[in-house]
């Protein structure tokens, strides 16, 4: 099977070679028109100067040998065929042979003779030729005395296969050179080829490997060629998001397999001892209401990953966001809890400022941000402990605090606090209510408003800290 660079290679010699032939099918027009005019313009000299010979002999020219022995020698000099014609067009002198030329007798005719002496150099070519016998490039000029009367005609002729042989052997260097180059290329061009398409061969391959699950295959960088480097560079930056997104993805199954099994596994439990009498039928309904309690969790873990799903997939769109006072809404959530915090015997400690402070932000989704970090504060707070709420302004945010007291995060804890599904009881027994979702959605309400969110904890203290842009009205 042909690859796409074979396919462009063939189809790059196919179309060298075709404007090979027409560059030299080009040149050769050229050349040999350039030939033919440059030929002329030396025939045009060499008769001017047998002219300015004859108007030296003037009329003695016929019988004088030393003017036919300068004739001979002018005519090999500029190696040219020099016939001298009378006004009739009649052949009277060939330098070819001043005695005996066959040439002589011979004519350009009258009709001719005359158009030369009325427009002066003309071209003969079809005149010579047939004097000679052969294809020849002949031009005609007119010889007269001092009074102006017509004297002779000088006919400058070369044989045209001379021209053509030195046109031919220019086309053969031409072709030759140019064949030579394209078989260098035709040798060069498959270790080209080799070394231009071995990075995309290995991506081909790096590509395959992860097919086949090897996510941890990377492509070489560091080529020549910048647009190789760069998807080189971008294949591997999608290898690593493809291999993060399998980590999470892997995280996420088995963080969901583990929230599942439990209450799945105390249903059936709890189901089957009802079928096979295990569990008398007066103690039913306490149990059918446990798995009320553990179908209620299941849906709630359902429905707070639905919710952030589609908050990290489509944002907080800006018609969602209103101005509101943040102190409110934190008094607000804060007396949802108050049956939890009489249980627990807490102390609350509130500081927020008593005009208020007015946010620009989505309201649910910050009611929903209280109510977690205060329902994850109330469930881990110490019997008898403090619940603190503050909320103070900085320059042109709000900060809001949720703390109690109670047992200390671990430092090692702190960075992992926020991720999905995470709890510092690794047993859950101490957090039979929780999804271990709560954090997690704390930390993408505040990111998706474009906001911070840390926590701190240390001395039996623990606060979740977030930041909130003021409203500009």
């Amino acid at each position: 099977m042909k690859t796409t660079f074979r396919r462009q290679i063939t189809l790059i010699v196919c179309v060298l070679l075709a404007a090979t032939m027409l560059t030299a099918l080009s040149f050769w027009a050229v050349f040999e028109y350039y030939t033919t005019q440059e030929r002329e313009r030396s025939l045009c000299s060499s008769a001017d100067a047998v002219t300015q010979l004859i108007e030296a002999y003037s009329a003695s020219y016929l019988n004088d040998w030393s003017f036919r022995t300068n004739l001979s020698v002018a005519s090999a000099a500029s190696e040219t065929d020099i016939l001298i014609c009378d006004t009739g067009g009649t052949v009277r002198i060939c330098a070819q042979d001043i005695q005996r030329c066959e040439h002589i007798g011979g004519t350009i005719g009258a009709e001719t003779a005359g158009k030369v002496f009325r427009k002066g150099e003309t071209r003969v070519d079809g005149k010579a030729s047939t004097i000679y016998g052969q294809t020849r490039v002949a031009v005609a000029m007119p010889v007269t005395d001092e009074a102006g009367n017509p004297l002779c005609i000088v006919v400058a002729s070369v044989q045209k296969s001379a021209l053509k042989a030195l046109t031919g052997q220019m086309l053969r260097i031409f072709l030759m050179t140019a064949l030579f180059v394209l078989a260098l290329v035709l040798l060069i061009a498959p270790y080209l080829t080799r070394r231009e398409t071995k990075p995309i061969r290995d991506m081909a391959a790096a590509a395959r490997r992860i097919a086949h699950g090897d996510l941890s295959v990377r492509v070489p960088t560091g080529n020549q060629n910048e647009e190789i480097e760069e998807l080189a560079v971008a294949f591997n930056n999608m290898a690593v998001a493809v291999q993060n997104s399998e980590t999470v993805r892997q995280e996420f199954v088995a963080n969901v397999s583990h929230e599942l099994k439990t209450p799945m596994t105390t249903i059936a439990g709890y189901l089957d001892g009802m079928l096979d009498g295990t569990i008398p039928k007066e103690k039913h309904r306490q149990y059918m209401e446990l798995v009320a309690t553990e179908v209620r969790r299941l849906s709630r873990l359902v429905r707070n990953m639905l919710d952030v799903s589609r908050l990290r997939d489509q944002g907080i769109p800006p018609e969602k966001l209103t101005d509101f006072d943040i102190c409110e809404a934190a008094g607000q959530a804060l007396l949802s809890f108050e049956q939890r915090i009489n249980q627990k015997e807490l102390d609350v400690d509130i500081d927020m400022p008593e005009m208020g402070l007015t946010v620009r932000a989505m309201q649910d989704a910050i009611t929903q941000v209280l109510y977690n970090l205060l329902d994850n504060a109330v469930k881990f707070i110490n019997q008898g402990g403090t619940l603190s709420i503050r909320v103070v302004q900085q320059g042109s945010s709000a900060v809001v605090t949720v703390g109690n007291t109670g047992p200390t995060i671990a430092p090692e804890e702190l960075p992992l606090i926020f991720d999905r599904f995470h709890k510092t009881d690794k047993s859950r027994s101490t957090d039979r209510d929780g999804v271990g979702l709560g954090l997690y959605i704390v930390k993408t309400i505040v990111l998706a408003h474009g906001e911070d969110v840390y926590v701190t904890s240390a001395d039996g203290k623990t606060e979740f800290t977030f930041t909130l842009s003021l409203s500009k009205g």
